[in-house]
């Protein structure tokens, strides 16, 4: 183990011990340990199918793991259900955007404090007292305010951009106060000037607020430019650790993505297409 991944293991955030997730005699993940520290971003890639999905659901509490072990700021993860992990500060977003259309941008965002609270006890979402009511409303103003989307918040979701849409989801998550987010794809559906926006957004978030993220993404700009260390999967394997030059120059990844020589991609659709082509 080298000093930087000994500082990452010790490191206060997200740590992930030989972890294994069976789905009947399929075996998604096995004996991944990785770390995703507060204050930093670590970026999580690999080809389809390579695991990074169900590692992320295991994190969240979306499924339960196998073996191994979870546990953030020393909280024991492994069988706490999605509740308990908001309780102590993760939240996520995934790959499909999902908002309620029908609602405004704002109650879109306050729902992330909602959900927070609920963390602790359902009934505070359900009725929440006048102090918890003005704290959804302080979050709610400074989330939106942080992405951008201030100018926007009466307008009903489902009326705006996708670009615009990947904003208000990340308010939501920020609107949460939570110390670690789960990024599942969050470039996927935008232009590569949104995707730009969006990554400059991303380090402004952990720069001011000073949290952490962990963020799955196929497009290597995103995690060259954003990301400060990245995990490579491999049919559920960990194949790579490094540092993002180091692993957009690794031989192995570009073995696992193309079985050629160039990385270095933005893959929509959940497709690898090589820079060139």
């Amino acid at each position: 183990m080298t000093a930087r991944t000994t500082a990452r293991a010790e490191s206060a955030g997200l740590h992930i011990e030989n972890l294994v997730v069976r789905f009947g005699g399929v075996t998604a993940v096995n004996h991944l340990t990785m770390h995703a520290p507060i204050g930093s971003v670590t970026g999580l890639i690999g080809p389809n199918g390579a695991g990074k999905t169900t590692t992320f659901n295991a994190c969240s509490g979306a499924n339960s793991p196998s073996e191994g072990k979870i546990t953030f700021d020393g909280h024991d993860l492994s069988g706490a259900p999605a509740s308990a992990r908001a309780k102590f500060g993760i939240g996520r977003t995934f790959q499909r955007i999902e908002l309620y259309d029908s609602l405004t941008v704002a109650e879109n965002v306050a729902l992330g404090r909602e959900a927070r609270l609920a963390g602790v006890s359902p009934i505070t979402q359900l009725i929440p007292r006048r102090g918890e009511r003005a704290a959804i409303a302080k979050a709610t103003e400074e989330a939106m305010a942080q992405c951008g989307i201030t100018e926007v918040a009466k307008a009903r979701a489902g009326r705006l951009s996708t670009g615009q849409r990947r904003l208000v989801e990340l308010a939501r998550a920020l609107a949460g106060d939570f110390r670690l987010l789960l990024l599942d794809e969050p470039s996927s559906g935008l232009d590569a000037t949104e995707s730009d926006a969006f990554t400059t957004l991303l380090k402004s978030v952990v720069a001011e607020l000073g949290i952490g993220i962990l963020i799955v993404e196929h497009d290597m700009t995103v995690i060259s430019g954003l990301c400060d260390y990245a995990y490579v999967l491999d049919f559920g394997q960990l194949l790579f650790e490094g540092l993002p030059n180091d692993v957009l120059t690794s031989d192995l990844v570009r073995k696992a993505y193309l079985g050629t020589e160039d990385l270095g991609i933005h893959a929509p659709d959940d497709e690898i297409v090589e820079a060139n082509a």
